[in-house]
């Protein structure tokens, strides 16, 4: 499933990199918000989810090669590391369910067929 679709499906907003979206396929999900931990962690094509917003997250997000970062909870995501995300194409999601909420969606749509 593309970013966009499951965006679309869970009624996500994407807040950049719309183009991309459309043609990037999730392959996998991670969650954490320890920016280390997930550079080491994250596959590639996997969605990673976390609550942070600064800029850091776009590095780790181009380094890992993730489908996107889907930031829960409606957090609001700073408007400089939106810029910096447009200018690397790294997708940002804003979602309204928890962590835990999104991975079980996205499991669900996926018909639980993770790699």
């Amino acid at each position: 499933m593309t970013v966009q679709e499951f965006a679309h499906k869970n009624e996500y907003k994407i807040l950049c990199s719309n183009r991309a979206a459309e043609e990037t396929s999730i392959e996998g999900v991670y969650t954490c918000d320890l920016l280390s931990h997930a550079m080491a962690k994250v596959n590639d094509g996997d969605m990673w989810i976390t609550v942070h917003t600064n800029i850091n997250i776009v590095a780790v997000a181009h380094l890992t090669n993730a489908s996107c970062i889907v930031v829960p909870e409606n957090i609001n995501v700073d408007i400089v590391t939106l810029k910096k995300a447009e200018e690397q194409g790294v997708i940002v999601v804003s979602a309204s369910h928890s962590a835990y909420e999104i991975c079980t969606r996205f499991f669900i749509q996926s018909d639980g067929a993770l790699s």
